[in-house]
C-alpha cells in the first residue's frame, strides 16, 4: 500500500509530467568525471557539480562541506581552493565519513588533500560553536532521496507523506546552523536531491523568515538546459535535463 501512497503522491504533486518524469528517474545519470594523474576517478552527477561550483569557491578562503559524505563536492571544493585556504568535510555518520576519508585519500593529490580536515559533528553544532567563521558553505542536506527509494522495496515500504514534512524540520535546522557559521559576506549552496518544494523552496522560505534581515538570495544561472527556476532557487530533473539529477540548489548571501 505504501508503494501505491508514493507514486500517487508524486503523480499529483506533477501532474501530467510525472509519466515523463517517473522513467527518467529510473534511468541512467549523466555523470562528470573527476580524475588526477595516478589517481582513482569518482563520478559526480553533472548537476550536483553545478552545485558545488555555484558556490563560487575561490583559493585561500575558509569553505566547510557540511554534510560532505559519499565526497564528490568535497573533491570540487577542493579543486577550486588549489591547496589554500582550508575545507572542512564534515558528515556525523561514521560509515560514511569512512567513504568519504576513502574518496578524498583515492581521488585527490596530496597538494589538494592536505587542506581538508575531516570531521563527524552533527551539523547543527556549527551555528552554535563556530559562529561567523567560514567564507562559504555548502550545505548539500539530508533528504527523503526519492530516486534511491524508488530502487529499495523496504524503502517503498516504509515512505509516508509525513516523512517529507520530517525530515523538513531537519533540514531547516542545518540551514539555520549554516547561516549562523557563515561569516558576514559568506555565501552557501543549500542543495538537496528531493523532489518536492517541501524540502526545498520551503525551507528556503523559513530561513528567510527565521533570520530576516540577515540573508538573502543570490541569483543562480543555470548551465544545463531544461532546468527548472524556482522561487528560490532552481531544480535540475532527468527528464527536461536529459539524466541530469534530480538536484535543487539556492544561493545565499549572509548580511549585516
Amino acid at each position: 500500500m505504501a508503494a501505491v501512497d508514493f507514486y500517487s503522491f508524486f503523480s499529483a504533486y506533477f501532474g501530467d509530467r510525472w509519466d515523463e518524469l517517473l522513467p527518467a528517474l529510473r534511468g541512467e545519470s549523466v555523470y562528470e568525471t573527476i580524475q588526477y594523474p595516478g589517481k582513482e576517478p569518482y563520478y559526480l552527477d553533472e548537476a550536483s557539480a553545478f552545485a558545488a561550483r555555484s558556490l563560487g569557491v575561490e583559493p585561500g578562503m575558509d569553505v566547510l562541506d557540511m554534510c560532505a559524505a559519499p565526497g564528490g563536492k568535497t573533491l570540487l571544493l577542493a579543486s577550486s581552493l588549489a591547496g589554500r585556504g582550508s575545507l572542512q568535510s564534515n558528515d556525523r555518520s561514521p560509515d560514511r565519513r569512512q567513504r568519504l576519508m576513502h574518496n578524498i585519500e583515492n581521488t585527490l593529490p596530496e597538494n589538494l588533500a592536505s587542506i581538508i580536515k575531516v570531521s563527524g559533528y552533527d551539523g547543527v553544532r556549527f551555528g552554535l560553536f563556530r559562529k561567523n567563521e567560514f567564507d562559504r558553505i555548502l550545505l548539500d542536506a539530508p533528504c527523503s532521496s526519492e530516486r534511491h527509494v524508488m530502487e529499495s522495496e523496504k524503502y517503498l515500504a516504509e515512505w509516508t507523506p509525513k516523512r517529507i514534512a520530517h525530515i523538513a524540520v531537519t533540514q531547516g535546522s542545518l540551514l539555520a546552523s549554516a547561516v549562523d557559521a557563515l561569516k558576514i559576506g559568506g555565501q552557501m549552496i543549500y542543495s538537496t536531491c528531493a523532489l518536492s518544494k517541501m524540502e526545498n523552496d520551503d525551507v528556503v522560505r523559513k530561513i528567510l523568515k527565521k533570520r530576516k534581515g540577515r540573508v538573502h538570495v543570490l541569483e543562480l544561472k543555470p548551465e544545463i538546459s531544461g532546468t527548472d527556476v524556482t522561487e528560490f532557487g532552481v531544480q535540475m530533473l532527468p527528464d527536461k535535463c536529459a539524466g541530469r539529477g534530480p538536484i535543487y540548489c539556492a544561493k545565499l548571501e549572509k548580511i549585516a
